[in-house]
């Protein structure tokens, strides 16, 4: 089996959504003075390669420590959206580039290509999103999760996140700054991306992989 890391490494200069803090990461124990080395860790739930639990954005939604861990874990397959920069995701731009009419998968990757902006500010504006449209018609295929290689699944300036809403009051996962989705072949694979069951879980960083036979 071969295992491809979709994966941000988290570091104390990462890109993160505007207004929320930047993660910390210090030791609390050294080789030199302590014989090992311990580390504390301090950041935003929503901090790089995480999902958004139910609980993200409606008041009675799951938290991540109610949600099955089969939530996190199925088929998948990577649908290429590069070149709809600033344009909405229509119905028919995703029924073009749906891998066959009956085709079923429990995870759904867009691959825009805006992870090869990570680190630079293009990365937060002018990413492509999906339309209602577009979310409703796979809502109603019956999909577990959503993965985008972007910061939001909305515009930056959407104030109303219209499109988490609609994913999570279906209790479908959110899985936001994916990376390396061109590494992905073009068929289906295996998706995980476990979350930390921390209390009342809004949303956690995941360690996201696609793995391949």
């Amino acid at each position: 089996m071969r295992v491809i890391d979709l994966t941000h490494r988290i570091t104390d200069s990462m890109p993160v959504y505007p207004g929320d803090p930047h993660p910390e990461i210090s030791r609390t124990a050294t080789h030199e003075e302590e014989g090992f080395q311990c580390s504390l860790l301090k950041m935003s739930s929503h901090t790089g390669t995480h999902v958004d639990a139910p609980l993200h954005l409606i008041k009675q939604g799951a938290g991540l420590e109610n949600i099955p861990l089969e939530n996190f874990v199925g088929t998948a397959f990577v649908i290429d959206i590069k070149g709809l920069d600033q344009e909405p995701v229509l119905l028919e731009d995703l029924e073009d580039r749906w891998p066959s009419p009956n085709e079923t998968v429990d995870f759904v990757l867009f691959n825009s290509g805006w992870s090869e902006y990570w680190g630079h500010e293009k990365y937060l504006q002018g990413f492509p999103v999906l339309s209602v449209s577009a979310l409703e018609w796979l809502i109603a295929k019956g999909i577990k999760g959503l993965g985008v290689d972007t910061i939001s699944v909305d515009p930056m300036d959407c104030l109303s996140h219209l499109n988490h809403k609609l994913l999570l009051k279906a209790n479908i996962m959110i899985f936001e700054n994916l990376t390396n989705l061109d590494r992905l072949p073009n068929r289906d694979f295996i998706f995980s991306a476990l979350p930390l069951p921390f209390s009342t879980g809004d949303g956690s960083p995941v360690r996201a992989v696609g793995m391949l036979d």
